[in-house]
């Protein structure tokens, strides 16, 4: 007899795909911290808790919180193309005009634009542009400007999520399904 996909799952648990989010999400998260964008640690923050809700959801053989995961990753697609549009400066999206980012909070931006690989930062002295607790810096040399560093990590994220999609919905299926086919043997 062939194993049933329910009892295959739990050996594949460690490489599930909502595993592989969570290391995506935290590795994020991280970054986003180290840049004080709060709008990004929230969505994240959120993500990280549906993620750990898809796995359990697969541990335990539970389809309704595998759906509720599949609906929030639809919702992260939004907020990550969201972020693609705004780093890419789509529309009336600035980045020197908005701190959407940082909830109109401070002026910090993305880590990666004063850490990217190569890139050279000079402060900027006697500088009336920034408040009392910021410097003014000037960024050059960069391999990878960070703008297209984020929307990569996002870009990233959406294929995850979508993969992630399609893995939810299949593994709520079977679980689906054979509940349906224990109910019919009176099990």
């Amino acid at each position: 007899l062939l194993p049933t996909p329910r009892s295959l799952l739990p050996s594949f648990c460690p490489l599930t795909p909502p595993a592989l989010f969570q290391v995506a999400a935290l590795e994020r998260q991280i970054f986003d911290f180290l840049g004080y964008q709060w709008a990004p640690i929230l969505a994240n923050f959120l993500h990280i808790m549906a993620v750990i809700l898809g796995i359990f959801g697969t541990i335990q053989y539970r389809s309704r919180y595998l759906m509720m995961y599949a609906v929030w990753l639809v919702l992260w697609v939004g907020w990550n193309a969201f972020i693609i549009c705004f780093y890419l400066e789509v529309g009336r999206l600035s980045q020197d005009r908005d701190f959407i980012m940082t909830f109109n909070t401070s002026l910090h931006r993305s880590w990666w634009m004063e850490n990217g690989p190569g890139c050279l930062v000079t402060p900027v002295l006697n500088s009336n542009l920034a408040p009392e607790d910021h410097h003014v810096i000037t960024v050059s040399g960069c391999l990878l400007d960070y703008q297209y560093i984020e929307v990569v990590s996002s870009a990233t994220q959406i294929f995850l999520a979508l993969f992630g999609f399609v893995y939810a919905c299949y593994v709520s299926k079977v679980f689906l399904e054979e509940e349906d086919s224990c109910e019919c043997l009176g099990g």
